[in-house]
């Protein structure tokens, strides 16, 4: 799971931003302002018979700073990504 959900930063990051633009998913912010400290990202490519699906995810980051349920609420009523 991407880490940047509880993250402090997640709504500026452009880290996350570039994660939500790979996902095909709205963008938190569409100006992000923010350059995370070497971020880690696991990228996982499935092959699902006539569709690759590929899911990213930052499982690492030196600026992280934790704030529990961030993301959900800046988007209250979603489904907090997985």
């Amino acid at each position: 799971m991407c880490i940047c959900i509880n993250c402090e930063y997640v709504d500026r990051c452009l880290t996350y931003h570039a994660v939500e633009a790979q996902h095909q998913q709205p963008h938190l912010t569409d100006d992000p302002d923010f350059e995370a400290t070497n971020p880690e990202i696991n990228v996982n490519i499935r092959d699902r018979g006539s569709e690759i699906e590929m899911e990213w995810d930052v499982v690492g980051c030196e600026s992280f700073k934790q704030e529990q349920g961030k993301w959900a609420r800046l988007r209250p009523g979603e489904l907090v990504p997985t």
